[in-house]
């Protein structure tokens, strides 16, 4: 009994001393942006479904326009240090809240990146390789499970 007191008298200077560290202190505000991210995401899409049908991905277009909107707001307000905000909850909102909220932000700030360094070829074969590239890749994970589904039937 005596041990178990013991060590419940050092985890809080334990924790202390491991949140001091950035190879813990990042994944956790990276991880806790993501749960807020991917629910929003969720319940978003689950309200404009009820609100406006399911004929139009309204949810993923609203997800994708209002995430990237906040991740440009949040790189120049940030990034210009008009916010004071510390690197890990720039992390936690950019990364982790937006990151798991909608990746199209992501790619849209990549994108205007390219542009603003002037990098147009790097850009367009970026963009146009995404969106390309992208829908043959869902395309093939589809040829994929269905082959599977009927391997395994």
């Amino acid at each position: 009994m005596r041990v178990l007191i013991q060590l419940f008298a050092i985890v809080p200077t334990l924790a202390t001393q491991a949140f001091q560290q950035p190879a813990l202190r990042v994944p956790i505000a990276i991880s806790f942006g993501a749960i807020g991210g991917a629910l929003s995401r969720y319940y978003l899409g689950l309200w404009l479904t009820d609100l406006f049908g399911n004929n139009f991905p309204y949810g993923t277009l609203f997800v994708n326009l209002t995430g990237s909107f906040l991740m440009g707001l949040s790189i120049v307000l940030t990034g210009e240090h008009f916010l004071q905000v510390s690197p890990d909850l720039i992390l936690s909102i950019v990364v982790g809240f937006l990151g798991s909220y909608t990746t199209f932000s992501s790619y849209e700030l990549d994108s205007i990146k390219l542009i603003n360094q002037g990098q147009y070829i790097t850009f367009a074969s970026y963009w146009l390789g995404s969106c390309i590239l992208g829908l043959i890749a869902i395309q093939l994970g589809i040829m994929l499970a269905k082959l599977i589904s009927r391997l395994t039937i």
